[in-house]
């Protein structure tokens, strides 16, 4: 199940709750008890690196003469 960052607008207490998403925008009682609050914008970070993530190439393939098929026709 998600979880949800809310912020209270009465006391300023930032709190998180676990809900269902259909439920992520439903009003959220702070733990101190207010019922004016806002969830706040979520965000992701991912980890890694560029090179983790690009695709492998494959090796060029040799042979040929350039042109077409591989220089026959240019002759």
């Amino acid at each position: 199940m998600p979880r949800y960052e809310y912020r209270c607008r009465t006391c300023g207490d930032t709190f998180e709750m676990s809900r269902p998403m259909a439920e992520s925008s439903a009003p959220a009682a702070c733990p101190a008890g207010h019922d004016d609050t806002v969830k706040l914008l979520s965000t992701v970070a991912v980890g890694g690196t560029a090179n983790a993530a690009a695709p492998r190439q494959a090796p060029a393939a040799g042979g040929g003469g350039g042109g077409c098929c591989g220089g026959g026709c240019c002759g």
